[in-house]
């Protein structure tokens, strides 16, 4: 799964890196980005405008947005599957800039003692995960976006802390997922990211989201 992510270019550095339109003037550099809060993503592929969604999808259809808590991932073998991303996978793609992202390595049994780690680029540059999203409207008539981040089988990098990580997609592959591309093309690349990615073993800081600094990502020994 993914629980946990970080964004940490300033606004501009962001639209220069990942080719990216308007970025809302409240964005700032984050270390800990926990599911429930509001993160940026990506809708269009012609004006590229990065907007704030919820992270946790709540579908359209629910009767309240507590579900959002529980899908902040969607596993890519069965988004055609599960009513919650069906229609999502279909209609409504996005991509969520990232430039790192935490997994949990459970070696005790002991679920306070799993030890984090966190994986990025060699170089540290941003990518995008691939993501669906979807508008909730409250019984007073607010409406309320919310996303999803994909996730795939382990690259071999990932493997020794989890089975599962986020679907990443380069500039090649980004912003295909948001064309109007079949969707069987669309599902062959959700697939474990084959470039190089960096782990490194950091503190149990990540665990709470208040923790939101450098510390968070800086390397310990285990």
């Amino acid at each position: 799964m993914c629980g946990r992510f970080t964004l940490t270019l300033e606004a501009s550095e962001l639209q220069r890196e990942l080719g990216l339109g308007a970025i809302p003037d409240n964005w700032q550099p984050r270390y800990n980005i926990a599911p429930s809060q509001s993160i940026l993503v990506i809708k269009d592929s012609l004006k590229r405008v990065a907007q704030w969604m919820r992270w946790g999808l709540i579908p359209s259809w629910a009767k309240n947005p507590g579900i959002g808590n529980r899908l902040i991932n969607a596993r890519s073998e069965t988004l055609m599957e599960k009513p919650a991303f069906r229609r999502a996978f279909q209609t409504q793609r996005c991509l969520i800039p990232a430039d790192g992202f935490f997994e949990w390595q459970n070696r005790s049994g002991v679920p306070s003692q799993r030890q984090p780690y966190y994986f990025h680029l060699p170089n540290h540059r941003p990518f995008m995960f691939a993501g669906l999203w979807d508008i909730w409207h409250s019984p007073d008539g607010n409406e309320l976006l919310s996303c999803t981040i994909i996730t795939c089988k382990a690259n071999e990098v990932i493997s020794f802390v989890h089975d599962r990580m986020p679907v990443i997609l380069d500039a090649s592959s980004a912003w295909i997922w948001l064309s109007d591309s079949p969707v069987k093309e669309l599902q062959s690349i959700l697939a474990p990211f084959s470039l190089p990615l960096v782990a490194q073993p950091v503190s149990r800081m990540v665990n709470k989201p208040e923790h939101d600094t450098p510390d968070v990502i800086t390397p310990v020994a285990t």
